[in-house]
């Protein structure tokens, strides 16, 4: 999981977007986004996260920057 790729993703794509690019991916179907990752695991790690980002910016009223730091540190904390 690369913080920058996921960073990217909340701030250019929709969640619209990235549920499309999620379900490429599950369909094993090209992604019509640019998703930084070495394969096709980590960029569907970065577009879940990312996904999980917006959700919180759209059901929960946060700012991009808010949900962002939120996702990582809920990362940080599981990882520890």
């Amino acid at each position: 999981m690369k913080i920058p790729a996921i960073k990217l993703l909340v701030e250019n794509y929709s969640l619209e977007e990235l549920t499309i690019a999620e379900n490429n991916i599950l369909n094993e179907e090209p992604l019509k986004i640019e998703v930084i990752g070495d394969d096709e695991g980590e960029q569907l790690t970065h577009i879940l996260g990312a996904i999980e980002v917006l959700e919180k910016v759209q059901n929960e009223n946060k700012d991009k920057p808010t949900a962002l730091r939120e996702f990582f540190q809920r990362v940080r904390n599981s990882i520890n």
